[in-house]
């Protein structure tokens, strides 16, 4: 399981911080890696089309970063959850496919896959013991709280859902407890249903696990949320498949990210809400040791930074250009997205499920 019999505990500790924005709570994550060396994490995806690279490349990095802690990993690939939830049509077909297709992404991008183990819901949908964490979740909640766990499917409460969509949130708490997972480790956006699963676990014979909720990362457009509420001005600016300008995909050609990252909102000297420099923050910092900048001698010279708080320092202060940033990051994200293309065109079954997926979102 990594490096991790050569950390104690409290490294352990710091290095899954790096993964988590947010861990409820972390004294519980201390006594969990205290009694238990390998705890079991989880994450879960709904297969629903392209996939961009906070889906790709971030999702790696955290997960491999679980399994240098001495986590166990459980990935569960949520097609009834996407069947729903009404994605591709609510076609099941078109979206186990599309499973089959992220799981060849995540190997071609660095996601130390050979360690994870991937379970379909589809696999255990027919177990009538699941099906009784899912009844005996519901009756222990209330629709109007499972109507706010609406978030963690990409939607808001003000929508109107479909009678599948009510059974999606109670399915998510069952996954937890089905699955025995220690660690919930998913996106700020499904923080909801996480904190469901820990209050109304211990109530219903089961056990409050612990959350560690990653950060969302930010769309390449301007900001426009209007809503105070933090998790649902999460979703409204978080990267999306919905709004292709918004996202860099796993496959997208050196031009594409080049164009995109060109129109990307980027205020000078402003960090917040600054998504090429979430860019840099949570991707390229995450995966090398130096960031070179490249410019003119007439605007100061090439630049070099080992991390991310000296490049915030010289950005804030007007001493590097939004353009220069820009331009370095799309050749960063370039470099990294280059052996998934590869990947795609000599493989030729990942390159045949592309193709398919390409076909069910035209």
């Amino acid at each position: 399981m990594g490096n991790y019999l050569a950390m104690n505990i409290q490294e352990r500790i710091n290095l899954i911080r790096e993964v988590g924005e947010e861990i409820i709570t972390l004294d519980d994550l201390k006594s969990l890696l205290e009694v238990k060396k390998n705890p079991i994490a989880y994450d879960g995806f709904e297969p629903s089309g392209n996939i961009h690279i906070a889906q790709g490349i971030m999702r790696s990095i955290n997960i491999n970063k679980m399994l240098k802690a001495g986590c166990k990993f459980k990935i569960l690939v949520a097609d009834w959850h996407a069947w729903a939830n009404n994605k591709l049509g609510g076609n099941l077909e078109k979206i186990q496919i599309t499973g089959k297709y992220l799981i060849e992404v995540w190997k071609a991008c660095g996601m130390d896959t050979e360690k994870i183990e991937f379970i379909w819901v589809s696999n255990y949908i027919k177990d009538p013991n699941y099906w009784k964490k899912v009844m005996t979740v519901a009756r222990h909640t209330t629709l109007q709280r499972i109507i706010r766990c609406s978030q963690i499917m990409g939607r808001k409460e003000s929508d109107a859902l479909q009678a599948s969509q009510i059974l999606y949130p109670c399915m998510q708490c069952a996954d937890i407890f089905h699955l025995e997972v220690d660690i919930v480790q998913l996106g700020m956006d499904q923080r909801k249903v996480n904190m469901l699963a820990k209050e109304i676990g211990p109530k219903i014979g089961f056990y409050s696990p612990v959350a560690v909720h990653h950060h969302m990362l930010l769309g390449l457009d301007q900001p426009n949320s209007q809503t105070n509420d933090t998790i649902d001005k999460a979703i409204d600016l978080k990267m999306s498949k919905s709004k292709p300008t918004s996202a860099i995909f796993m496959t997208d050609s050196k031009e594409a990210i080049e164009r995109k990252i060109k129109k990307a909102y980027c205020p000078e000297a402003q960090e917040k809400d600054n998504p090429i420099l979430e860019y840099c923050k949570y991707i390229i910092f995450q995966q090398k040791k130096e960031f070179k900048i490249e410019r003119s001698q007439k605007f100061g010279g090439d630049l070099s930074f080992k991390n991310y708080e000296d490049l915030i320092e010289v950005y804030a202060n007007k001493q590097l250009h939004p353009m220069d940033l820009k331009n370095a990051t799309a050749k960063e994200i370039d470099i990294l997205i280059k052996p998934v293309r590869a990947y795609f065109e000599r493989n030729k079954k990942a390159k045949e499920l592309k193709e398919k997926v390409d076909s069910f979102i035209m």
